[in-house]
């Protein structure tokens, strides 16, 4: 049987071979610590301490401002320095709490936990929200609200996304090796929640190490499979994910909850095992740090508000100055405008490059070459769409499927013209989006 996998797609060299042989080492931080109010999609959290106060590790900061929103807990023990505006990893001001490390790490006390097979679905739910667990793959959705589909019967597939088809970054690569129990666990606690769900396990086949110990870990759990998918970008999109392991299509008007799915990214799930498991709330993510500028790239295990460039210190500094600085991946990540911006719950990486190689590659007129077409995941046309964009066309834009691109930058990567079709793309949605809001 063929390897499961999706229409168009990119092979970009993956760049692990910096990072994915280094364990993962924890890391303490000696500054200050910043906690942006807003590390989800939703309702930014509301600070439920002031400056002054003295707090734990393990406390809550700031509490949930909805249904769409999660809390935001303090990774280290210490006093409330101010509460005020930062630069976040996406080069945006937003609100954040500061706090004053006294490298003590006095832990608050947590509730008691109970077994899992005597909690209530309720209690399941509640522990992962009150922990503050978001999808930490980079979208951000507060999971509570994930697990809270209408009708939980409906629900067949539990994917855990383990592709990691962003090239450069290892941090689930090295979770899948170091935590593969508390990662098979979270799973665990997930499929208590829907009946008729069956865990899959959905990892790239150049894991094959991954592949291998997880078939071991779930070899007796009668509602887990571990599926090997096609190495190629973006194997770990939402939508292509789902269609690769179940053969099932979902639009952008649509859920996966729409199509009997719940895609989990590895992180989340990790941080689903610790919030029900072991009682404690959300302080904490594995960020890989590379990039041919690092001297020595590795997978740092970090307290949450910690500043990047404690990070780059960590990695042994740079080997010359940068040219470009990423958070997240190289296909779907930000550029950096400053190191001084906190870890947040999204934060999956750190890229730093010698060379800027898109400010160099000016762009040209479009030769109509039809590979962007080729390569589109989402089987749309991003030469036209961009045209739509770049004349703020939106009617057209909307009547050639422009929402259905899932800015994953493959058009972008093989323009031989170097047009930034993901950015026009990209920007027309979110002010379509935004009109539609409006309206």
């Amino acid at each position: 049987m063929g390897l499961l996998t999706f229409k168009g797609g990119i092979h970009p060299d993956d760049g692990k071979r910096f990072s994915k042989d280094q364990p993962i080492k924890a890391l303490l931080p000696t500054g200050d610590l910043i906690y942006p109010l807003s590390q989800h999609i939703g309702a930014p959290a509301v600070p439920v301490v002031k400056k002054g106060d003295q707090v734990l590790k393990g406390q809550m900061i700031a509490e949930a401002g909805g249904f769409v929103s999660a809390p935001v807990y303090s990774s280290v023990s210490g006093k409330v320095k101010a509460l005020e505006k930062h630069f976040n990893p996406t080069g945006t001001k937003v609100d954040c709490i500061v706090i004053q490390n006294d490298g003590e790490y006095q832990e608050a006390e947590y509730a008691p936990v109970k077994p899992l097979n005597e909690m209530t679905r309720e209690e399941i739910i509640s522990k992962i929200g009150d922990a503050g667990i978001v999808g930490m793959g980079g979208a951000g959705f507060p999971t509570r609200v994930k697990l809270s589909p209408k009708d939980a019967d409906k629900i067949e597939y539990i994917i855990a996304n383990c592709a990691e088809c962003e090239p450069y970054i290892t941090a689930d690569y090295r979770r899948m090796l170091e935590y593969t129990e508390d990662l098979v666990s979270g799973m665990r606690v997930i499929l208590s929640l829907f009946p008729n769900a069956r865990g899959i396990f959905a990892v790239e086949d150049n894991k094959k190490d991954c592949i291998q110990k997880l078939q071991d870990a779930v070899s007796e759990e009668p509602k887990m499979d571990v599926k090997a998918l096609m190495t190629k970008y973006p194997q770990g999109a939402e939508r292509q994910l789902i269609y690769a392991v179940t053969g099932r299509a979902i639009n952008a008007s649509m859920l996966p909850a729409d199509a009997g799915c719940i895609v989990d990214n590895v992180e989340t799930l990790i941080g689903i095992h610790n919030a029900v498991i072991n009682g404690k709330p959300l302080m904490e993510r594995v960020v890989t740090v590379s990039g041919d500028a690092v001297a020595e790239p590795g997978n740092f295990l970090v307290p949450l508000g910690i500043s990047h460039k404690e990070l780059i210190e960590a990695a042994g500094g740079f080997t010359e100055e940068p040219e470009k600085l990423i958070s997240g991946g190289p296909m779907m990540g930000f550029a950096m405008v400053t190191l001084d911006a906190p870890v947040t719950k999204t934060s999956s990486s750190l890229l730093a490059f010698k060379e800027d190689i898109v400010k160099k590659s000016p762009e040209t007129a479009c030769i109509n070459c039809a590979r962007c077409v080729d390569v589109c995941p989402s089987r749309i046309i991003p030469s036209r769409l961009a045209d739509f964009a770049k004349r703020q066309d939106e009617a057209s834009f909307v009547a050639w499927n422009g929402l259905e691109c899932v800015e994953c930058g493959s058009c972008s990567y093989v323009c031989p013209a170097k047009r930034q079709l993901k950015q026009s793309i990209g920007s027309m949605r979110k002010i379509t989006l935004a009109n539609r809001k409006k309206k």
